[in-house]
């Protein structure tokens, strides 16, 4: 590996680091006032943009997950009464998951924590040119 190249895997390996940290971070937040975690939130505002609701296969492409975590993922909040399903009678894959009232309701309460959160992180110093190329660097990335 030329100079070039383990500079890059080093910076890699460090963004990963922090996403995993800020992911842990959000997850203790969420879970420890209102009992979701990070992921949990993520398909609850994925199915909030849908008013008509995601079929699991269109849900697991928008987080990245295979459909199989979607549908273990969907269960929990489903009994908690955060998550709606309408069968499609004729093919369970075209099933749609749907936001109920109360996962409206858990989205609405968990603003405050998640707006406390994201005040404390320490980027505050960082221009919005900055994060602009920092964002645009990332995004770039499809493989």
């Amino acid at each position: 590996m030329n100079a070039q190249t383990k500079q890059t895997a080093q910076l890699v390996q460090r963004v990963l680091d922090a996403a995993a940290a800020l992911e842990r971070g959000l997850d203790n937040s969420l879970s420890l006032s209102r009992g979701v975690t990070f992921s949990e939130y993520r398909i609850l505002t994925n199915l909030q943009d849908a008013e008509q609701g995601l079929t699991r296969v269109s849900l697991a492409n928008k987080l990245a997950m295979s459909p199989s975590g979607v549908t273990r993922a969907l269960k929990p909040l489903e009994k908690l009464g955060y998550v709606t399903t309408v069968k499609n009678k004729r093919d369970a894959r075209q099933s749609l998951a749907k936001l109920s009232r109360g996962g409206r309701a858990l989205l609405a309460d968990v603003e405050p924590v998640l707006s406390d959160f994201y005040e404390g992180l320490p980027v505050a110093g960082l221009s919005e040119s900055e994060i602009a190329a920092f964002e645009q660097a990332l995004m770039g990335f499809r493989r």
